[in-house]
């Protein structure tokens, strides 16, 4: 048919895309390294800039996501936060601000399914720079570290961008940042004027435009499943969240890196993976990761009553379960 995918497996990385020889010249790639796992860029070039110029807005624009909102980085603006003392009151940078809103929002909607102060719980369950490993978490441990979780704890001036720090809270943005910076690249990346292009971070996408040949961008959801579906992303992203990978096991109990922050336990039902389609990768991002955390039941009902156009796969047999708006989208 002449298309283009990017094979993308839910809760997994992309693979790079490989040209074809039919593919015109003005259809470029790029590829790089970046939080832990790898970026990649498909492009219709039509005025050929340097591929060098394209890569070093991608690399600026990561580097700008890393510098603020990568807990790994002891340098960087959230870990400063982390670290910060009792009462005191910082100012974020535009795009940090931008994710704590996106983040806060959900958390209110979700009753705390997703919460920007999950750290020191994810920390204790052994994932994380923080991870404290070969150890199982006692229920007394967990509920210490709760007290100091809980996204009631911020005071965020939305208006100006700043956040009190109440002490001893930790904020891990792993579940929407990197959608964030798939968003943030595309931003970049249009403002050296490409206007058709498919950026992918981690297995995270986003699909402006179209191809040279006119045909939109497309992706094979699940590609490791009878039930494979081919998505088109015009001017859509797309994400997951899911526990194929990320997993820890301590004295016969096995758990996912997904934390549920009402609980403080690893989430525990029959979900694999959910994908969500949304304008913007960094909502489809988030709401990935509250959907998995309300699990099959609610996390349907929840993405039904707010029209999210969601994929819900589960490791036993019953099959994928697509939201009314996945369906519009995409078919059954």
């Amino acid at each position: 048919m002449g298309l283009s995918f990017s094979t993308w497996r839910a809760g997994g990385y992309a693979n790079a895309a490989v040209p074809r020889r039919a593919d015109p010249a003005r259809l470029q790639q790029l590829g790089g390294q970046t939080m832990g796992t790898t970026w990649s860029l498909r492009f219709d070039n039509p005025r050929m800039l340097p591929l060098e110029q394209v890569r070093e807005a991608v690399d600026a624009a990561l580097a700008r996501v890393i510098a603020q909102m990568s807990h790994w980085e002891p340098a960087s603006d959230i870990s400063r936060f982390n670290f910060a003392p009792a009462g005191s009151r910082h100012a974020l940078p535009e795009e940090f601000a931008e994710v704590m809103r996106c983040a806060l929002h959900w958390a209110r909607v979700s009753g705390g399914a997703i919460d920007p102060t999950v750290g020191p719980l994810v920390a204790c369950w052994g994932f994380g720079p923080d991870a404290e490993e070969n150890s199982f978490p006692t229920p007394e441990a967990v509920a210490e570290l709760r007290t100091r979780t809980g996204w009631q704890q911020l005071e965020f001036d939305e208006a100006r961008g700043t956040l009190l720090q109440p002490g001893n809270v930790a904020l891990d943005l792993s579940g929407i940042a990197k959608g964030f910076a798939v968003d943030h690249g595309v931003d970049a990346l249009r403002g050296l004027g490409l206007t058709d292009l498919l950026f992918e971070i981690g297995g995270e996408l986003r699909g402006i435009g179209r191809r040279p040949d006119g045909q939109p961008w497309q992706v094979l959801v699940d590609g490791e499943s009878p039930a494979a579906q081919r998505i088109a992303l015009a001017d859509m992203a797309i994400a997951t969240s899911g526990d194929r990978w990320h997993r820890r096991e301590h004295e016969g109990r096995r758990w996912s890196h997904t934390i549920d922050p009402r609980s403080g336990e690893p989430v525990a039902h029959a979900l694999a993976s959910v994908t969500v389609l949304h304008a913007h990768c960094m909502q489809a991002d988030a709401l990935a990761t509250v959907l998995i955390v309300l699990g099959p039941d609610d996390g349907l009902a929840f993405a039904e009553r707010h029209d999210i156009a969601a994929l819900f796969i589960a490791h036993d047999d019953v099959g994928p379960r697509a939201t009314r708006a996945w369906i519009a989208q995409n078919g059954a």
